[in-house]
């Protein structure tokens, strides 16, 4: 059955494969959340009999929770601080084949890892307009090693992207400029596939990029090593929270007073290590800039993910980014395509349900 799910996909004059979940029926799929439909085409377009079986794929169309299944993100995302360790490991690594007679040029990481300097920052110089300048410059002399090391990664390692310091901060250069939303691969005898974008992160806010559609968290080095050479990350079903919100903001009510009433709510719910997913018309009121600041807080409600499915406000957003029109254009075909894009016409099926009227959201204050 499942070898059935590679279709082609025409958009403009380009041809491409994609592994369809419609091979499941159609009314079923609608009722499940999307978040676990990216889970399901995962799954499916992993399924070999053995890693991914038939009983995985199960467990996410029953909603077995607490049954354990593969998950195969399609890159990693590490930031300075938690992130050359585990490139210091890869050069271990090397050193090793090197002695036991191997090219150490073998070594690399699997899955597509993009490493973002902004942890090593310090403000040393203030109140001047050079004090960016000359901020960057002490941060290069005090790390010189460290991002010499870094240098020699991105020139050495295939699969690896390192962002160089002042580029801007891992969760914002992310959102910005390195989620693909829909990643387009080319696969021996397969072609140009597309899937969606999903990521593993090493910092708890990885979760802002959820925002624009994409499933991800952050997790441990461990796990994110593992999974930059090729394994997958093992995760049980989980129970996804629904979210719905209804209204429109007042105009002085800013996304950080949005995001501590949702947090408010959310913690007193109980939400932690569950999947929270956002809906409802109140959602085609939230520009991509205000949900990120909702996916950043994921941490302090202690969920793992907080996912705004893809909308016309993705759209919307990857235009304004300047992202190619090539890509947006399979981004949103795909998406619509795949029964992974938020056109508002049903409602998935939740474990439960959280409403917000975001027209009675008060101006807020955070203390201690």
């Amino acid at each position: 059955m499942f070898d059935q799910a590679k279709r082609e996909l025409i958009v403009g004059k380009k041809k491409f494969t994609f592994f369809s979940i419609k091979i499941i029926e159609e009314q079923r799929l609608k009722k499940l959340p999307f978040s676990l439909r990216i889970l399901l085409e995962n799954l499916i377009r992993h399924y070999d009999g053995e890693v991914v079986s038939e009983e995985h794929i199960k467990a996410i169309l029953e909603r077995e929770k607490g049954k354990e299944i593969p998950f195969f993100p399609e890159r990693v995302i590490l930031q300075d601080f938690t992130g050359v360790p585990l490139i210091t490991d890869l050069a271990v690594m090397r050193d090793v084949a090197k002695k036991l007679g191997y090219d150490p040029k073998i070594i690399n990481p699997i899955k597509r890892c993009d490493l973002v300097i902004d942890h090593s920052v310090q403000v040393d110089f203030h109140g001047s307009d050079l004090a960016l300048e000359l901020n960057i410059q002490k941060e290069f002399e005090r790390n010189r090693e460290r991002y010499i090391f870094l240098k020699w990664a991105q020139k050495a390692l295939k699969n690896m992207r390192v962002i160089p310091p002042g580029a801007g901060i891992i969760h914002q250069v992310n959102l910005e400029f390195l989620a693909d939303v829909v990643r387009v691969e080319k696969i021996k005898g397969l072609g140009n596939v597309l899937y969606p974008d999903t990521l593993l992160g090493t910092d708890s806010h990885t979760t802002m990029i959820n925002a624009l559609g994409v499933l991800g968290w952050g997790v441990g080095g461990i796990e994110a090593e593992a999974v930059m050479l090729g394994e997958p990350y093992y995760i049980t079903v989980p129970e996804v929270i629904g979210v719905k919100l209804s209204g429109k903001p007042k105009p002085e009510i800013t996304a950080t007073d949005i995001v501590l009433t949702i947090t408010q709510v959310l913690r007193k719910k109980g939400v932690v290590d569950k999947f929270v997913e956002f809906f409802g018309d109140g959602v085609k009121n939230l520009p991509t800039q205000d949900r990120a600041t909702i996916s950043n807080m994921c941490p302090e409600y202690g969920a793992r993910c907080a996912l705004f499915p893809p909308d016309e406000k993705t759209i919307e957003y990857l235009v304004m980014t300047a992202r190619p029109k090539e890509h947006i254009k399979i981004v949103q075909t795909y998406l619509k395509e795949n029964l992974i894009f938020q056109d508002y016409s049903s409602e998935p099926e939740f474990d439960d349900v959280v409403e917000i009227n975001l027209e009675e959201i008060e101006p807020s204050v955070a203390g201690p």
